[in-house]
């Protein structure tokens, strides 16, 4: 029913919408006189504002077409190497000849990037995959909008997603990185673990874990106490809904990606009302660049997508409720996760001051868990004045937090390296 109304409100809406489009457009035509006036401005602007909340946000592009490396453009590709109907793992090749030109000559590591599986495309981690192009071969998870996959592709869970990370380890060879933004860290985690007891040559070389809920209980955060004070069963109930036709996985029970966006937008209400009243007042007063920025940043915000039924429910028991890992209570598919196992995997945790989405410490909790590691292979991070989103994206991650994780990659691989040639 809740998708139902979500679409009916969409559709009913398109008459006011179209008009308000065409106002826009006739505000803002240069065959119109009288657009720079301050009621042409106003009109326009208004009309815009109003067209752009209402309006459908598609899966945004990856737009990577270059990145600078020690001052030389290189040209990027994306390739699509190994796919799911979940998943499609996207390697961001560079050019060989920009590379040479550039001074690079020998293939640098390979890194996957485990984008979050919460609401969000993977495109939302833009700024942090050209980071990482001008120091690795970059990997990373293009998670698939559970609307769109066919009922005939079956089930999507917690254990078919940590199943799709060592698979996805394995396609990069022996003792790739792995880097897990936000939501996969637990999954991450258990992933390494396994691979570790198994003795697979494509464990990963290294793990970053960045504002993860390892412990949810540490630090607890808005979401931490809703997923705690509300039963299960009221998950189940008022979370969950089928996908409508027209879409390609009509009938499939999803968590709707228009859900959590309004969760994640009521939490900071305040804030988005400031910015788009900004953006309109940019409008009237005809500030292009700062109503470009807003514009940017939205397009990206907006865009969700709808997460399958048991891959949130089992989320939302095993990590933020039952609080398996942590606890030592984990099992894959009968299987004990257990991270003491993990004993040449690099460990680097990396959390936000003011992240409100996952409290100081709970990522942190991944040192205790890995109790095979010795203070060499692990290293902890805080960064100042950043929130969550500010732990993998903007200036401070470029400036700040990326050159430690390169740094921390770059010092575990030279041990990798003495390792294999003193074998």
């Amino acid at each position: 029913m809740l998708y139902t109304l979500y679409e009916a409100g969409y559709y009913a809406s398109t008459p006011l919408r179209f008009a308000t489009r065409a106002m826009r457009d006739f505000w803002s035509s240069p065959l119109n006189p009288a657009k720079d006036s301050d009621i042409g401005r106003r009109l326009f602007a208004n009309a815009d504002l109003f067209a752009n909340l209402t309006r459908r946000y598609g899966k945004p592009d990856w737009n990577i077409r270059s990145v600078e490396i020690d001052g030389k453009p290189v040209r990027v590709r994306e390739n699509v190497v190994w796919s799911s109907p979940w998943v499609k793992l996207i390697h961001f090749t560079r050019d060989m000849a920009d590379m040479r030109r550039a001074g690079h000559r020998e293939l640098e590591p390979a890194v996957l990037i485990v984008a979050p599986l919460s609401g969000h495309y993977a495109t939302l981690l833009r700024g942090t995959v050209e980071a990482f192009l001008q120091d690795h071969e970059v990997f990373v998870t293009d998670w698939s909008n559970a609307r769109d996959v066919h009922l005939m592709d079956g089930r999507f869970d917690f254990h078919d997603y940590v199943d799709h990370v060592r698979d996805m380890l394995r396609q990069l060879g022996p003792r790739p990185h792995v880097v897990a933004v936000c939501q996969p860290g637990p999954a991450v985690l258990a992933a390494a673990s396994l691979m570790a007891e198994d003795g697979e040559e494509s464990r990963p070389g290294t793990m970053t874990i960045m504002g993860s809920p390892i412990d949810a209980r540490l630090s607890p955060t808005v979401t931490n106490k809703l997923a705690e004070e509300k039963p299960f069963a009221w998950f189940k109930s008022n979370m969950i809904d089928s996908v409508p036709a027209p879409y390609a996985g009509m009938g499939r029970r999803v968590y709707p990606g228009f859900v959590q966006l309004y969760s994640f937008m009521s939490m900071n209400i305040e804030k988005h009302q400031d910015a788009h009243l900004q953006y309109l007042q940019d409008l009237m007063a005809g500030d292009g660049d700062g109503a470009e920025k807003h514009l940017e940043f939205y397009d990206e915000y907006l865009s969700v997508l709808d997460l399958p039924e048991e891959f949130y429910l089992q989320t939302v028991d095993y990590v933020f409720q039952q609080h398996l890992l942590p606890k030592g209570e984990l099992k894959h598919r009968g299987r004990a996760v257990q991270p003491g196992s993990i004993r040449d995997i690099g460990l680097l945790t990396v959390e936000g001051e003011n992240d409100d989405i996952s409290g100081i410490g709970q990522t942190q909790a991944a040192h205790a868990l890995c109790t095979g590691l010795s203070d060499d292979y692990k290293e902890d991070y805080v960064q100042p004045h950043v929130g969550h989103y500010g732990v993998f994206n903007g200036r401070r991650f470029r400036e700040e937090i990326y050159p430690r994780v390169r740094a921390f990659i770059r010092r575990q691989e030279a041990g990798i390296e003495k390792k294999r040639d003193a074998a």
